[in-house]
């Protein structure tokens, strides 16, 4: 049998400080953007219309953050998750530099903790995550946590390093790429007529709508992104798994919610 098969990394085989570039820049186009949309028929106006964009000083309408962000997780999954139960959460993400169509977005990751569990069939593995443009600007950066089998239980265990992770972004480290000028954003044009004065911490509001997760649409999102982790894909193998069928990518709910 040729060893030239990838069966991606186990457990044991993550470092502390391990840095891994990951392969396949993405050129994202506006094909990509009109299928992001049409899975989940999202309807912000920046993202939509190019003369709503260019009114408050963009060149063109961006990208939905949420769709770079997939992207960029995405580039990560082949090198950090192909093996993975299930990711277990996401800290300090921070977007930066407005992705435009015809933008290239590649990711490098840093590993920053690992732990194994007790039953010592898994761990965790912490990860940072920094994805750039073809500038080298910084449009996203992101740590995760998440779930990895061990290739051999009785592999001797790391050192158990857990990072301090934040619980929200300090103001001082949001980026701010553009600034709108005094009365530019068109209300009417944007849909609602509220604005960051009228949230209050705590709201909560109602809105109203729901969506049925369908298997066929979150492949679909999931290959979108070039996520190639099994847990999404392989009914024969995850129907022997702790979950006893695929599950469906975190980041695709996040859409549907936000979309919602």
């Amino acid at each position: 049998m040729s060893v030239k098969t990838n069966p991606g990394n186990f457990f044991e085989d993550f470092r502390l400080g391990q840095e891994i570039v990951h392969a396949t820049p993405r050129t994202v186009t506006e094909g990509d953007v009109a299928l992001y949309t049409s899975l989940y028929g999202t309807r912000f106006a920046l993202n939509s219309s190019t003369p709503f964009a260019q009114t408050l000083g963009l060149e063109r309408a961006p990208l939905d953050s949420l769709l770079v962000f997939h992207i960029v997780f995405g580039k990560t999954v082949p090198d950090i998750s192909l093996n993975a139960i299930a990711n277990l959460g996401y800290a300090g993400g921070c977007f930066g530099a407005i992705v435009y169509p015809g933008d290239t977005l590649s990711t490098t990751s840093t590993i920053i903790g690992l732990r194994q569990n007790k039953d010592g069939k898994t761990g965790v593995v912490y990860v940072h995550s920094v994805g750039v443009n073809q500038r080298n600007e910084m449009v996203l950066e992101y740590t995760r946590w998440v779930m990895v089998r061990k290739r051999d239980p009785n592999a001797p265990a790391p050192e158990t390093v857990v990072p301090t992770l934040p619980e929200s972004v300090a103001v001082e480290d949001l980026v701010v790429p553009y600034r709108v000028q005094p009365g530019a954003y068109d209300l009417a044009r944007a849909g609602s007529p509220y604005l960051w004065d009228d949230y209050e911490v705590g709201e909560k509001i109602d809105h109203v709508d729901g969506v049925t997760i369908e298997e066929a649409e979150h492949m679909q999102a999931t290959r979108l992104y070039q996520n190639t982790a099994r847990v999404h894909f392989n009914l024969h193998v995850e129907k022997e798994g702790r979950f006893g069928r695929r599950i469906v990518y975190g980041g695709h709910i996040i859409s549907l919610a936000r979309a919602l």
